[in-house]
């Protein structure tokens, strides 16, 4: 593997294995065989990443890619004159470096304890090619990733604040609902900062709308997240 510990978190080898992986089914290595697995399994390595460390920085050579398999990553840019604009956040079986670009296109900083399965991105490449139906998977992922894409400049357009974060919340929901039981309640591990620089907003905006929301009772505030009150309500805001 050519990311180096320093580099890319405390890197060992996959303990558990690909067949038993709770993120499995709904990441790109979903479309692969058993004996298929096992060798993905042999490429990988997992790797740990404390709460707030970088996984990897913008222009830096792409000589790894990344599965998550448990927590959340702030995907951002940085502007010319020093600003960031968050892009996204990736979840669990979410890939980080799909473009298979000679350098990372943006950077990535662990919310909370993260852990990947982390792929020299030669030896991936050469299984890519390999195997037609990992590529077909993997332009889903990217058709996916294009969608969202669109999805943030309209959010960023001529939405107000409250309906931002509507979408935004219902967003999650949608996400967290692929990982584990569809539920009213979203978890949000990122900071309101986060948040507001995703959506174009002020911290201070973004603190209010949430007030709003709570005191209109659409949602309510829970440890480590929001629980959705009157999604009816919201469901209809967002469209």
């Amino acid at each position: 593997m050519d990311c180096q510990p320093s580099a890319c978190g405390a890197v060992t080898p996959v303990e558990n294995g690909c067949l038993v992986c709770k993120v499995r089914l709904v990441s790109v290595c979903a479309s692969l065989s058993v004996d298929e697995l096992q060798m993905l399994e042999s490429l990988a390595h997992e790797t740990v990443f404390p709460a707030k460390e970088t996984l990897f920085t913008q222009g830096q050579p792409a000589h790894s890619v990344y599965n998550i398999t448990a927590g959340v990553v702030r995907l951002y840019k940085l502007l010319p004159d020093g600003r960031r604009q968050i892009v996204g956040f990736a979840l669990p079986g979410d890939f980080l470096g799909l473009a298979m670009r000679d350098s990372f296109g943006f950077s990535a900083d662990a919310i909370d304890t993260v852990t990947a399965c982390a792929f020299s991105r030669s030896a991936y490449s050469a299984l890519v090619e390999e195997k037609p139906h990992l590529l077909r998977r993997l332009h889903q992922f990217a058709t996916h990733e294009l969608t969202l894409a669109q999805e943030q400049m309209m959010l960023l357009g001529r939405r107000t604040a409250e309906e931002k974060l509507i979408c935004f919340l219902l967003a999650m929901q949608e996400r967290w609902a692929k990982l584990r039981k569809s539920s009213v309640t979203v978890p949000l591990p990122m900071s309101r900062q986060d948040i507001a620089d995703f959506l174009g907003l002020t911290i201070e905006t973004v603190s209010r709308t949430f007030t709003k929301l709570t005191k209109d009772k659409t949602i309510l505030i829970v440890p480590d997240g929001v629980r959705l009150m009157n999604l009816d309500h919201m469901v209809r805001v967002s469209a």
